[in-house]
């Protein structure tokens, strides 16, 4: 086990090409960005019509291909920069996390409510956790070629989730669907402050699933609030915050779906 071990671990050393990290709105992340939506956009509508058949086999392919990215993700901070410690802030359940586990649950279940709050939360939430990502991309830029690339790859996969879900008419384009997207981010909320708790000695109080404490949000802003006035106050103003958020990528989605309800379009 220790041989297999110490091969994984070489592997995974070998891999760890440095790069000068590119800066925010330079040469390679507004590139990166204009192509990677292009790509998106293209993929999404000519994929709009599919079945259901098909649509499982998207939607787990991409959850699939999220997942074996994550696990290179997690082995490369576990070996190299944690040199064989586990580096908690990394748990793969943050915002942005959640699709690498939706995009192969959601397909196998019943049509109804539950499956369409889950693409709907996939459609609204992590289309702004992507859009988002390449607006403020501090976190998306780092001093290695494959975590550069994982964090710009990832991030543009969930803008193709989110068009997909849309082009599809697969994500919800009520405001009901709007409040059961919101529900289940709440939800993921009290699930990531269960699991920062439950890991809070472990990670030494280094790990902040969703950003919501009780450790101190890395966010701009957020950050800073929480240094003045506490955690739990970042907290309560960051969660709804995120919800005006998605409910503004939400909004021109539910008006156009609206006008072509009536006829207009």
């Amino acid at each position: 086990m220790n041989a297999f071990w110490n091969w994984l671990d070489g592997i995974i050393s070998s891999t760890a090409w440095t790069m000068t990290p590119p800066k925010a709105y330079g040469a390679f992340h507004l590139l990166f960005t204009l192509f990677g939506v292009a790509a998106c956009v293209w993929l999404a509508w000519k994929l709009r019509k599919i079945g259901d058949r098909g649509n499982r086999a998207v939607l787990i392919g991409t959850g699939v291909f999220l997942l074996v990215c994550e696990i290179y993700k997690q082995l490369f901070y576990y070996f190299y920069i944690g040199n064989n410690s586990y580096q908690w802030w990394i748990f793969p359940f943050q915002m942005c996390s959640v699709p690498m586990y939706l995009c192969i649950l959601a397909p196998l279940l019943r049509k109804g409510k539950v499956q369409k709050s889950m693409y709907s939360f996939m459609m609204i939430y992590n289309l702004l956790g992507g859009a988002m990502a390449f607006i403020e991309p501090s976190g998306i830029i780092h001093s290695y070629w494959t975590l550069t690339l994982h964090a710009f790859i990832w991030h543009m996969t969930l803008v193709f989730i989110g068009l997909y879900l849309v082009f599809s008419n697969r994500g919800g384009k009520t405001m009901q669907d709007y409040r059961l997207a919101s529900l289940n981010f709440l939800v993921l909320c009290g699930i990531a402050f269960c699991i920062n708790l439950l890991f809070w000695e472990a990670s030494g109080g280094s790990i902040n699933m969703f950003f919501v404490g009780p450790k101190e949000s890395s966010l701009i802003v957020f950050k800073q609030i929480a240094q003045n006035f506490g955690w739990y106050v970042s907290t309560l103003l960051y969660i709804p915050v995120v919800c005006l958020g998605a409910f503004l990528i939400f909004l021109p989605i539910h008006l156009l779906a609206k006008r072509e309800r009536s006829g207009k379009i």
